[in-house]
């Protein structure tokens, strides 16, 4: 089987993925509808359930539970517990030839986005660019309406988890621009919504 089209989101905790990940699910993009992979809270969801999914293991679920709580990437190792994830993802969305993924969350440094090219070609990436002080205020407010009932928003979670985009995530966005992928950057400030974020991606066709 071809590998699925996608997007893929990509900013700090707080930058707005989610929201907007949503709203694309909801509305399309330039006319293309989009299924939207919340990689983060298909973990967090793994990581609540009583029994897990007929896909994973209770020694994945362990994994998924230690990344969550340490505010961590997946590790190299672990790239199959994404895989099959995402893959089950993907067999429930069923998604025709001219529908996209949107990825949020996955792949989460260059070494995922080189593994997971056997199962999605990303077409185009949306840079949701915002400093660590405005993401802490967006989280704060609840700007994008998606931190109700998180329970990974303490400080020093949050903390660690803009410090690993930094040094770890950011990269994805030159990685993909060195291979020639399209590079969308949309400038994320406190009060920006997932309104006005779909509405530049519009604005720059």
């Amino acid at each position: 089987m071809a590998p699925a089209r996608a997007i893929l989101l990509v900013g700090p905790t707080g930058s707005g993925k989610t929201p907007l990940g949503r709203l694309l699910q909801r509305r399309g993009l330039r006319g293309r509808r989009c299924r939207h992979f919340d990689f983060g809270q298909q973990l967090r969801d793994v990581a609540a359930a009583e029994t897990p999914p007929k896909y994973l293991t209770p020694e994945d679920v362990q994994v998924i539970r230690a990344v969550l709580a340490g505010g961590a990437l997946l590790a190299d190792e672990h790239f199959p517990i994404a895989e099959r994830i995402l893959r089950a993802f993907l067999d429930r969305c069923n998604l025709g030839p001219d529908e996209l993924a949107v990825l949020n969350g996955l792949p989460r440094h260059v070494g995922q986005a080189r593994d997971i090219e056997r199962i999605v070609t990303v077409r185009e990436v949306i840079y949701l660019r915002c400093t660590a002080e405005v993401a802490r205020q967006r989280i704060a407010s609840n700007i994008g309406g998606d931190r109700d009932g998180r329970g990974d928003d303490e400080m020093r979670s949050v903390r660690n988890r803009l410090e690993t985009f930094a040094r770890r995530i950011l990269p994805l966005v030159d990685h993909y621009r060195q291979a020639g992928v399209p590079v969308r950057t949309i400038h994320v400030g406190p009060e920006t919504t997932a309104e006005q974020m779909w509405a530049a991606l519009h604005d720059e066709c």
